[in-house]
């Protein structure tokens, strides 16, 4: 006799449940007196306004017993602020996903992500202003830490960093929380956007072993990155931190229509990184969190103004 299988299916009901329940345990509401609507009813209109990308107005007009879009509104961003809401957040993704990660180092993944606003800036609160990309100097702009174990990533934190904040800033606090956690570090894979002697000086005072690609500023970082083969140098930034380099050579043959050799820089300090190629294999692991970013932007429910760390 065949033996029934487990189902191992995650439904839409359960999702839900499990998002609804934990939001109303770490983050209550007060209701007050004589309110009809419940704490269970507003999360669940957020819930499902995220999961289907659209906005609380549509999931109020199209729901059966929903309350008003303006009462729902109302309660969630009279009651909380920013680092709350961070705060609770954080400490949901660390309690399941340090559950979940193996007793042995592991590598951490730090990413800066810029989504473009191209609205009124007139409230400058909630944007992040950085060098031009994509026709504007304005975004909302968010940090993530990541555990990276078998090509699977745990978010450990998520951050919004706004107008005044710098990568650095950010950086930071992330590293005073791995040095919190129960968790044993590998190294600490970093994007572009983290690539300043602040940044280094921070991996450095940490004891983080870590690999980031460098950014092309300055003459002889420019001049090395144009000739030679593959190669490590020593390379020093603003005069205040001085690391190795791993310059890789790779063939472009005929990719995008270019002939010759592509060099790409690596700040890399970490005793797995012998030669460029280690830097660059390495480093090729983080990606993917992209990826993630783009699905991220599916689960925002969108309107027109942005408040705490989703579209509301």
């Amino acid at each position: 006799m065949q033996q029934p299988q487990a189902d191992n299916k995650i439904e839409e009901e359960h999702l839900l449940n499990f998002v609804v329940n934990s939001l109303e345990k770490e983050l209550a509401v007060d209701l007050g007196e004589d309110v009809k609507v419940s704490t269970e009813t507003l999360y669940e209109v957020l819930a499902g306004a995220s999961a289907g990308g659209t906005s609380i107005n549509h999931v109020c007009e199209t729901t059966d017993d929903s309350p008003h879009a303006n009462t729902v509104r109302g309660y969630l961003t009279d009651q909380f602020d920013l680092d709350t809401v961070e705060a609770v957040g954080d400490m949901l993704l660390q309690r399941d996903a340090l559950e979940t990660l193996p007793d042995r180092p592991v590598e951490v993944v730090v990413d800066l992500h810029l989504d473009p606003y191209y609205g009124d800036e007139d409230e400058t609160e909630a944007l992040y202003f950085s060098q031009a990309k994509r026709g504007t100097t304005a975004f909302h702009a968010y940090a993530t830490l990541y555990a990276r174990v078998r090509n699977k990533r745990y978010t450990l934190a998520v951050r919004q960093l706004v107008d005044g904040e710098t990568a650095s800033d950010v950086l930071a606090e992330f590293l005073e929380l791995l040095d919190g956690l129960d968790l044993a570090v590998k190294a600490v894979y970093l994007d572009r956007g983290f690539y300043n002697s602040t940044c280094l000086s921070l991996l450095y005072a940490h004891n983080y072993a870590y690999v980031m690609p460098i950014v092309k500023w300055g003459e002889a970082i420019q001049e090395e990155l144009n000739r030679g083969w593959s190669r490590e140098i020593e390379h020093d930034l603003a005069g205040k931190v001085t690391f190795p380099v791993f310059i890789d050579c790779v063939y472009q043959q005929g990719r995008y229509d270019e002939h010759g050799v592509a060099r790409h820089g690596y700040a890399a300090d970490a005793p797995f990184i012998d030669t460029p190629r280690d830097a660059r294999e390495h480093y090729s692991k983080r990606f993917g969190i992209e990826s993630s970013y783009r699905l991220a932007k599916q689960s925002l429910a969108f309107t027109v103004r942005r408040t705490l760390v989703c579209d509301w």
